[in-house]
């Protein structure tokens, strides 16, 4: 029979999470609570809302000193059935997918938002990295996602009059008719 003494010592102690290893990450679960950390293969991944998408990558590249965003894409989850989901991420339709570097730090960091499928736009990152202005552009062409504020969102690879984005996964595949040298009509 366990005595009110132990009870109440038991009582006393506060459940402290532990540290995580990545202070990058810390830093950043700091300054946006609502958002959730994830290792991949070594790598710090954070979960941010995409309401503080643009603040996110503001804090890093002036507080945390990530001089250069690598890249921006998307990934289309519609068929993504049993994807994992780091406890307390929401799951969307697409994910946008940031990865910054430090080069005083030697560091990199992946940043990811969920966007719905009812409400496909997140904020440019190109006013802090000029050099996503192409990426977003790709990202807008190819998946349908639009990015506010981007100076020119327009398409970048595939024509202007081009229906549909062709990597979303419920877009019905084209077919472009291609005549090779010496056929006798397209294939």
């Amino acid at each position: 029979m366990a005595d009110e003494h132990d009870e109440a010592r038991e009582e006393d102690h506060e459940v402290v999470p532990e540290p995580l290893a990545d202070d990058v990450a810390a830093a950043v679960l700091e300054r946006f609570p609502e958002s959730v950390f994830a290792d991949s293969h070594g790598q710090p991944v954070v979960y941010v809302d995409r309401a503080v998408w643009l603040e996110v990558a503001t804090f890093l590249r002036d507080e945390q000193q990530f001089t250069q965003c690598l890249d921006v894409t998307a990934v289309d989850l519609i068929v993504a059935s049993a994807r994992p989901e780091p406890a307390g991420v929401a799951p969307e339709r697409f994910e946008i997918v940031a990865n910054f570097l430090s080069h005083p730090r030697n560091r990199r960091i992946r940043v990811i938002t969920e966007v719905p499928a009812e409400d496909p736009t997140v904020a440019s990152l190109c006013g802090l990295y000029p050099g996503m202005n192409f990426a977003e552009r790709e990202v807008y062409d190819m998946f349908g996602v639009e990015f506010t504020d981007h100076p020119d969102l327009t398409r970048i690879l595939m024509p202007d009059d081009w229906l549909g984005y062709p990597l979303r996964k419920d877009d019905a595949p084209g077919r472009v008719p291609v005549t090779f040298k010496g056929d006798p009509g397209p294939r």
